[in-house]
């Protein structure tokens, strides 16, 4: 797998992987990642198309599931936090 190139955004790092007979597009946060396997045919054989497949609507709505990976994790870590019950000892 090889490095084909990387697409501007002021959030995301996007990076498109070339290999074999498929792209990988790389969506990066902070915390999160998301990648999309494209196989190469059907007018998707170069980055310029891929970069095309990328436009404004796809990084919205990847932003979008950003925002729900996130939510999840903080929900997971909330089930695990000690509930108050069991801080301290009842003292009679």
């Amino acid at each position: 797998m090889r490095i084909e190139g990387y697409l501007e955004h002021p959030i995301l790092k996007i990076t498109v992987f070339k290999m074999d007979n498929r792209f990988s597009v790389k969506f990066e946060t902070r915390n999160y990642e998301q990648t999309y396997k494209l196989r190469m045919g059907n007018g998707m054989d170069t980055f310029e198309n891929v970069k095309k497949w990328v436009d404004d609507e796809m990084k919205e709505n990847v932003l979008s599931h950003f925002n729900l990976m996130h939510q999840l994790s903080l929900q997971q870590y909330l089930k695990m936090e000690p509930s108050d019950e069991d801080e301290f000892e009842d003292i009679i």
